[in-house]
């Protein structure tokens, strides 16, 4: 048996949020392609919002934003992570229309 390696292309976009030239918010969006779908996934990674902009909408406009991005861009779905700590979380991306879906694993390799 031999495992061969094919990379394909993948392509990241940050977004972020902006207040009086000061980053307040960001997020990135991962394009992942593989063979199932001509079409791309995407996966929201590092959504973070200064404290002093919480509660105010900032979060909420940059997810719906990615969400757009996603749809703008082909992805057949979009994968939103989060520990299984922070119900609040849970509940915030339930809002948007995503799903509870499944488990990840994580292995740390560093």
């Amino acid at each position: 048996m031999e495992i061969k390696l094919s990379v394909k292309d993948s392509q990241a976009v940050k977004l972020i949020v902006e207040d009086e030239g000061k980053i307040v918010g960001r997020a990135y969006l991962y394009l992942i392609y593989n063979d199932l779908h001509k079409e791309p996934y995407g996966l929201l990674e590092d959504v973070f919002v200064e404290e002093s902009q919480r509660g105010k909408g900032t979060g909420t406009e940059l997810v719906k934003t990615v969400i757009k991005e996603a749809k703008d861009r082909g992805c057949y779905k979009l994968i939103a992570t989060s520990r299984k700590s922070r119900e609040q979380v849970h509940q915030w991306y339930l809002k948007f229309g995503f799903e509870d879906y499944g488990c990840e694993f994580r292995m740390n390799l560093v």
